[in-house]
């Protein structure tokens, strides 16, 4: 495949053992410095400058800036590729796609919105966006485009690269989107659910010490993504984050796309509040509707929203306060109503233990809507590399290792 060709002549010149576990902890997000690896890894500062000057050397890793340090010199930071490499990724929604391109350590240009209809089915929505990502990368660069990033809004299935029964994606079950992405663009390819993404987006961003977080999607339907020490975790089967499906007293017997009944997703989502309000007369017919309403103050819509706010508040305490994180963010377009996002604040506050809120940062995810498409590109650029060392017969990253987990639901 063109695409890799050059990472894979790079690292086929010898990765050592020693090389690429030193990638593997920079793709992970555990180390960014000589110091972090040097601690990390038990070796002497040498070793570490030799390995990443040989690294450096091939373009796998790059150089540059600075770190704040608590004193003494101040450290260069360190991320995957060269300057000129990059990811094209695409964080897909029912009726649009925002595109964009993904550079080494996850910063992002030339993002749009683009008209995308996830109902007319992979076999005919694809192929434009296909066209519309190859204009993308050939405006920056075809030859450096290392691969491709896409997130879905449905449960995904890692090792097969498809949606897993999603609900409101007709025609995507067990579709090969991996597959099919890997064949149009000759690069590797990564797909993997949208609340996922956007905790592995949102993480790039944040302070190194906010390492243990919950990243929460509130759109059309809720999902959850988990990250511990750098890393996104899965769980056993891959279902971690699954907060969607958990019943909730206020959830009654209203049936849920699950199958049961009462479930946070029934009351909490931005589907749930399109019911809600068209139940009590209301003129609303999707997400962005309930949220021009309680942007305009309108009291339905605002008790609606709030009560969400409380609902998913509830069943967030119980997660919260068993995993004690650094941080809760949240995302989606629910996200941007100051009542929901108070709602749920305030229920954490109040259901959880004071030592596990004392240091809680709990508020809107900092990179916004752009939050998962930074997380697509990350994981297609995680993927090339994966390549590159397989290639070069090195170890595998841990980062691609998490990635060949079992379907998991948001």
């Amino acid at each position: 495949m063109t695409g890799i060709s050059a990472w894979d002549g790079k690292a086929a010149k010898g990765t050592s053992a020693l090389a690429a576990r030193v990638l593997e902890l920079i793709a992970s997000g555990q180390a960014s410095s000589r110091a972090e690896l040097a601690g990390l890894l038990g070796v002497s500062a040498s070793t570490i400058s030799l390995s990443v000057a040989q690294l450096v050397e091939r373009g796998l890793i790059a150089e540059e800036g600075t770190q704040s340090s608590t004193g003494g010199r101040p450290r260069k930071a360190l991320r995957l590729g060269s300057n000129d490499e990059f990811a094209v990724a695409a964080d897909l929604g029912g009726r649009h796609a925002r595109i964009g391109v993904v550079l080494p350590g996850g910063r992002l240009t030339d993002v749009s919105t683009v008209p995308f209809l996830i109902a007319d089915g992979p076999e005919a929505a694809l192929p434009r966006l296909a066209e519309t990502l190859e204009t993308l990368a050939g405006q920056r660069g075809r030859d450096q485009l290392r691969g491709v990033g896409l997130s879905l809004p449905g449960p995904v299935d890692i090792v097969s690269g498809s949606a897993v029964m999603p609900s409101r994606m007709p025609g995507w079950n067990r579709f090969p989107v991996t597959a099919w992405l890997e064949e149009r663009f000759g690069v590797p390819a990564a797909v993997d659910n949208d609340a996922n993404c956007m905790a592995v987006g949102e993480h790039t961003v944040r302070p190194a010490e906010l390492r243990k977080t919950i990243m929460v999607k509130i759109g059309s339907a809720i999902g959850a993504g988990i990250m511990v020490d750098g890393h996104l975790y899965r769980g056993a089967t891959g279902a971690a984050g699954d907060i969607t499906h958990i019943r909730i007293g206020g959830g009654g017997d209203i049936p849920c796309s699950c199958g049961n009944t009462g479930c946070l997703e029934t009351v909490a989502s931005g589907a749930a509040l399109v019911r809600i309000l068209r139940e009590r007369g209301a003129d609303v017919s999707r997400p962005e509707d309930v949220v021009r309403l309680a942007v305009d103050a309108d009291p339905e819509a605002t008790r609606a929203v709030r009560r969400a706010g409380d609902y998913l508040g509830q069943v967030l305490a119980a997660n919260v306060n068993f995993f004690n994180p650094h941080a809760v963010y949240l995302g989606g377009i629910l996200s941007t109503l100051e009542p929901f996002v108070a709602a749920v604040r305030s229920q954490l506050y109040e259901s959880c233990h004071p030592l596990v809120t004392e240091h809680l940062t709990i508020e809107r995810a900092s990179l916004g809507a752009d939050a998962g498409l930074v997380g697509a590109g990350q994981f297609a650029m995680q993927r090339a590399l994966a390549h590159a060392l397989r290639g070069a017969g090195g170890t595998e990253p841990a980062t691609d290792r998490f990635r060949a987990a079992a379907p998991r639901h948001a």
